[in-house]
């Protein structure tokens, strides 16, 4: 069994806490234009990345993306 990120869901978290791409871009330290990528799943994040949005967020890494199972 194996799995891949899917959807990114930055976007939905962001809306959820009341945080705008902007705002989350300040408070880590990454630049606008690359959160943007990620919340309109143009790119995926690094998990450097992924383990900052969940510390600002408060949610779990694995929260971040849908995940997909491929089972062998």
């Amino acid at each position: 069994m194996a799995y891949s990120r899917g959807r990114c869901l930055l976007q939905y978290w962001l809306d959820y806490r009341g945080i705008s791409q902007a705002e989350f871009a300040r408070r880590s330290g990454y630049s606008k234009r690359i959160v943007s990528h990620w919340c309109n799943d143009e790119r995926k994040m690094s998990v450097e990345a992924m383990y900052t949005a969940a510390v600002i967020l408060g949610i779990k890494m694995e929260q971040l993306y849908m995940w997909q199972i491929t089972v062998e």
